[in-house]
């Protein structure tokens, strides 16, 4: 498996969470989430992660209906995606999200790193942890698929 540095998001309209994790190891992080509503904003602060942490692929959540039907948000991220891919010419893979933000409120909640009574505070590193529960699910996703590759060619 080659190494990459991979960053994932957690696309909203108020916020994107932001993920990171090396394919190699297979172990996917939160790091940040932004806060800005305007696009030039969010992609100069997406471009900066890009060159600071040397991403070379990209991860999007793609939200869907619990019976995995589209709906609203599910064609802005595809749209968030496509303008990641065509403004930095990476890689851009969209991974099912269904429940990961409530995954990740619970999974801090047990873990005590709930803490924070602002919500907003809270829901910033909610989003960051869904990127992360995101990008961990890709990993997990091709990581298993490298495996069978592996056993079928042997």
């Amino acid at each position: 498996m080659r190494d990459e540095t991979v960053l994932a998001f957690d696309f909203g309209v108020k916020r994107i969470g932001v993920a990171i994790g090396e394919r190699r190891l297979g172990i996917a992080r939160a790091l940040a989430t932004i806060s800005k509503e305007a696009n030039a904003e969010r992609f100069a602060a997406i471009e900066k992660l890009i060159a600071e942490w040397h991403a070379t692929r990209l991860v999007v959540g793609r939200p869907l209906n619990d019976d995995a039907m589209p709906h609203e948000m599910t064609a802005r991220s595809e749209r968030f995606a496509h303008q990641l891919e065509g403004r930095f010419g990476l890689a851009v893979t969209l991974v099912d999200e269904r429940f990961s933000s409530l995954e990740a409120d619970a999974q801090m909640r047990e873990s005590g790193t709930r803490d924070t009574k602002n919500w907003q505070q809270r829901k910033a590193k909610i989003d960051a942890e869904a990127a992360r529960i995101i990008l961990q699910s890709w990993f997990d996703t091709t990581a298993t698929a490298t495996q069978t590759d592996t056993h079928e060619t042997t």
